[in-house]
Protein backbone atom coordinates (compact mmCIF):
# COMPACT_ATOMS: atom_id res chain seq x y z
CA UNK A 1 0.00 0.00 0.00
CA UNK A 2 1.32 3.39 -1.03
CA UNK A 3 1.45 5.60 2.26
CA UNK A 4 1.35 8.51 0.54
CA UNK A 5 -2.47 7.35 -0.70
CA UNK A 6 -3.41 5.85 2.42
CA UNK A 7 -2.43 9.77 4.48
CA UNK A 8 -4.47 11.16 1.39
CA UNK A 9 -7.66 9.12 2.59
CA UNK A 10 -7.03 9.55 6.16
CA UNK A 11 -6.72 13.56 5.90
CA UNK A 12 -9.66 13.67 3.18
CA UNK A 13 -11.83 11.66 6.10
CA UNK A 14 -10.88 14.24 8.50
CA UNK A 15 -11.60 16.88 6.33
CA UNK A 16 -15.12 15.56 5.10
CA UNK A 17 -16.10 14.23 8.91
CA UNK A 18 -15.71 18.07 10.29
CA UNK A 19 -17.49 19.99 7.14
CA UNK A 20 -20.01 16.92 7.17
CA UNK A 21 -20.82 18.21 11.01
CA UNK A 22 -21.31 21.69 9.92
CA UNK A 23 -18.28 23.75 10.32
CA UNK A 24 -16.72 25.45 7.65
CA UNK A 25 -13.16 24.71 6.43
CA UNK A 26 -10.32 27.51 6.39
CA UNK A 27 -7.16 27.08 3.71
CA UNK A 28 -5.65 30.19 3.22
CA UNK A 29 -4.75 32.80 5.96
CA UNK A 30 -7.10 35.79 3.80
CA UNK A 31 -9.87 33.05 4.73
CA UNK A 32 -8.84 32.53 8.33
CA UNK A 33 -9.18 36.82 8.82
CA UNK A 34 -11.82 36.90 6.73
CA UNK A 35 -13.43 34.66 9.01
CA UNK A 36 -12.06 35.26 12.51
CA UNK A 37 -12.76 38.66 12.70
CA UNK A 38 -16.84 38.44 12.04
CA UNK A 39 -18.41 40.29 14.41
CA UNK A 40 -19.90 37.43 17.22
CA UNK A 41 -18.54 34.18 18.62
CA UNK A 42 -16.63 31.62 16.67
CA UNK A 43 -15.37 28.40 17.54
CA UNK A 44 -12.74 27.31 15.76
CA UNK A 45 -11.77 23.71 15.61
CA UNK A 46 -8.14 23.11 15.25
CA UNK A 47 -8.26 19.62 13.03
CA UNK A 48 -5.28 16.87 12.73
CA UNK A 49 -4.73 13.80 12.19
CA UNK A 50 -3.99 11.98 15.19
CA UNK A 51 -6.13 9.58 16.82
CA UNK A 52 -7.57 11.92 19.87
CA UNK A 53 -8.58 14.49 17.00
CA UNK A 54 -10.46 11.65 14.89
CA UNK A 55 -11.79 9.25 18.36
CA UNK A 56 -12.34 12.65 20.71
CA UNK A 57 -11.58 16.01 19.03
CA UNK A 58 -13.95 16.00 15.97
CA UNK A 59 -16.63 13.42 17.58
CA UNK A 60 -16.97 16.36 20.29
CA UNK A 61 -16.69 19.00 18.07
CA UNK A 62 -19.85 17.12 16.10
CA UNK A 63 -22.31 16.76 19.19
CA UNK A 64 -21.13 20.19 21.24
CA UNK A 65 -23.55 22.03 18.66
CA UNK A 66 -26.35 20.41 19.00
CA UNK A 67 -27.26 22.52 22.29
CA UNK A 68 -29.44 24.97 23.33
CA UNK A 69 -26.60 28.07 23.05
CA UNK A 70 -23.90 28.04 20.36
CA UNK A 71 -21.35 29.78 18.45
CA UNK A 72 -22.35 32.00 15.67
CA UNK A 73 -19.76 30.55 13.56
CA UNK A 74 -17.93 27.48 13.66
CA UNK A 75 -14.80 27.28 11.44
CA UNK A 76 -11.78 24.72 10.88
CA UNK A 77 -8.24 24.82 10.63
CA UNK A 78 -6.01 21.72 9.45
CA UNK A 79 -3.11 21.32 11.20
CA UNK A 80 -0.22 19.75 9.13
CA UNK A 81 -2.12 20.46 6.23
CA UNK A 82 -2.45 23.63 5.49
CA UNK A 83 -0.04 25.14 7.58
CA UNK A 84 -0.11 29.32 6.74
CA UNK A 85 -4.37 29.23 7.44
CA UNK A 86 -3.01 27.06 10.75
CA UNK A 87 -0.60 29.90 11.65
CA UNK A 88 -2.47 32.33 10.77
CA UNK A 89 -5.25 31.19 12.87
CA UNK A 90 -3.00 30.71 15.71
CA UNK A 91 -1.72 34.55 15.46
CA UNK A 92 -5.51 35.00 16.91
CA UNK A 93 -5.01 32.74 20.03
CA UNK A 94 -2.72 35.05 22.31
CA UNK A 95 -1.76 33.82 25.75
CA UNK A 96 -2.01 30.30 24.09
CA UNK A 97 0.54 27.68 22.58
CA UNK A 98 0.11 25.77 19.52
CA UNK A 99 -1.85 22.66 20.34
CA UNK A 100 -3.91 20.18 17.91
CA UNK A 101 -6.61 19.29 17.83
CA UNK A 102 -7.84 21.90 20.14
CA UNK A 103 -10.44 24.52 19.98
CA UNK A 104 -10.67 28.42 20.31
CA UNK A 105 -13.78 30.23 21.01
CA UNK A 106 -13.54 33.80 20.16
CA UNK A 107 -15.42 36.81 20.19
CA UNK A 108 -15.38 39.82 17.71
CA UNK A 109 -11.92 38.33 16.68
CA UNK A 110 -10.78 38.46 20.28
CA UNK A 111 -9.91 34.85 21.91
CA UNK A 112 -11.70 34.11 24.94
CA UNK A 113 -10.59 30.58 25.91
CA UNK A 114 -8.81 27.32 24.49
CA UNK A 115 -9.82 23.96 25.36
CA UNK A 116 -6.49 22.36 24.10
CA UNK A 117 -4.65 19.11 23.35
CA UNK A 118 -4.34 17.81 27.18
CA UNK A 119 -7.71 18.77 27.86
CA UNK A 120 -8.55 16.27 24.96
CA UNK A 121 -6.27 13.54 24.69
CA UNK A 122 -6.91 11.14 26.97
CA UNK A 123 -10.77 12.23 27.58
CA UNK A 124 -13.73 10.80 26.41
CA UNK A 125 -15.63 12.52 23.45
CA UNK A 126 -18.92 13.50 26.06
CA UNK A 127 -15.84 15.38 28.34
CA UNK A 128 -15.03 17.71 25.85
CA UNK A 129 -18.51 18.16 24.84
CA UNK A 130 -19.00 19.11 28.25
CA UNK A 131 -16.09 21.50 28.44
CA UNK A 132 -16.99 22.86 24.75
CA UNK A 133 -20.88 23.00 26.44
CA UNK A 134 -19.91 24.65 29.54
CA UNK A 135 -18.01 27.53 27.21
CA UNK A 136 -20.94 28.12 25.11
CA UNK A 137 -22.85 28.45 28.20
CA UNK A 138 -20.74 31.36 29.73
CA UNK A 139 -19.98 33.19 26.15
CA UNK A 140 -22.87 31.73 23.71
CA UNK A 141 -26.45 33.03 22.88
CA UNK A 142 -29.22 31.05 22.79
CA UNK A 143 -29.86 29.85 19.11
Amino acid sequence: MDFNLFMNDVVNAAREDIIEAGYQELKTPEEVDASLTKEGTTLVMINSTCGCAGGVARPAARNAIHYDKRPDHLVTVFAGQDPEATEKAREYFEGYPPSSPSFALLKDGKILKMVERHDIEGHSPMEVTNKLQQLFDEYCEEV
